[in-house]
């Protein structure tokens, strides 16, 4: 077995995990590859003895790959994607940070979890993602991603509100005047789009929900749409450009291009553990607090 591991930084204690989750893989027999800048960052902070310092490292994946561990919280799977991309390499998330919504495994838990994840006891979740067309065409990184979570523009050195035309498979909706607009994803309606009054969707649910962001006008509440609907949207406002974000990448537009977004022609696969399904998380971190039946 192939495992690939990747994280952005150190939450606090993280390293004692790190080196918890590296020994045990190392005990199972598997082949790990650690993300190159992330080794650095474990050997920089002595996670690990000279011993073993065996590991190879890796700027790409490839369909090699049996598994792809996320070490930190929920934005470092936000960022994970894109090296996984299309090739269905199933996602990991191992909670160090604050929030892990996505992050299903605790940092407390890798021990009682790892042997049966690596014997497949777990269970998929496919999650839709989202990826961007600019008119004209605009050469930043930002448009060769997909995002997880959600596609959002927002005003940008300004405190007057844009005006964002929207139209839906090239049929008009509306003029939002506001501070922005989210298309989210189901997996990214826990995130965003929730704070700015969105409903929570289901992750095997094929919508998608348009939330505006402090609306001026209180009667534009989020609308929901199926996910293969093509979103075109056209910024105006005061200043001459504004920003597009997409999760943690954001990018500067002029105003008036022409925005194009799609549900991408693939899913991410979330690992899920058999016993903590979607509704087990919502319950236990967004709704309704910790489980408190016998």
């Amino acid at each position: 077995m192939k495992i690939g591991i990747y994280g952005q930084f150190y939450h606090t204690n993280a390293g004692e995990y790190i080196g918890q989750l590296l020994e045990l893989l190392d005990n199972e027999n598997v082949k790990v590859v650690i993300e190159e800048k992330f080794f650095d960052l474990i050997k920089l902070n002595e996670t690990i003895p000279d011993s073993r310092s065996h590991y190879e490292t890796f700027t790409s994946l490839d369909r090699s790959y049996d598994l792809f561990f996320c070490i930190g919280g929920d934005g470092t799977i936000l960022k994970s994607i894109n090296y996984v991309k299309d090739m269905e390499i199933p996602i990991v998330g191992i909670n160090t940070g604050r929030l892990g919504f996505l992050a299903t495994i605790q940092k407390e838990e890798i021990e009682s979890t790892i042997h049966g994840i690596l014997n497949r006891n777990f269970s998929i979740s496919p999650r839709s993602v989202l990826k961007t067309e600019c008119h004209p065409n605009e050469h930043d990184p930002i448009f060769n991603n997909v995002a997880l979570n959600e596609i959002a523009v927002s005003r940008k050195n300004t405190t007057s509100m844009i005006t964002v035309d929207t139209w839906l498979d090239d049929q008009y909706l509306t003029s939002y005047w506001a501070d922005g607009l989210i298309i989210s994803t189901p997996t990214g309606s826990t995130g965003y789009s929730l704070s700015c009054g969105g409903p929570v969707i289901t992750p095997n649910t094929d919508s998608l929900v348009i939330t505006p962001i402090a609306p001026h006008n209180l009667n534009a509440r989020p609308l929901v749409i199926k996910d293969n609907t093509k979103i075109t949207l056209r910024v105006s406002g005061r200043e001459d450009s504004h920003l597009l974000s997409m999760d943690s990448r954001i990018a500067s537009l002029k105003n008036d291009t022409k925005i194009t977004i799609t549900k991408a022609p693939y899913t991410i696969n979330i690992v899920e553990l058999n016993e903590q399904s979607f509704l087990y998380t919502l319950r236990k971190k967004l709704l309704w607090g910790e489980d408190k039946r016998n």
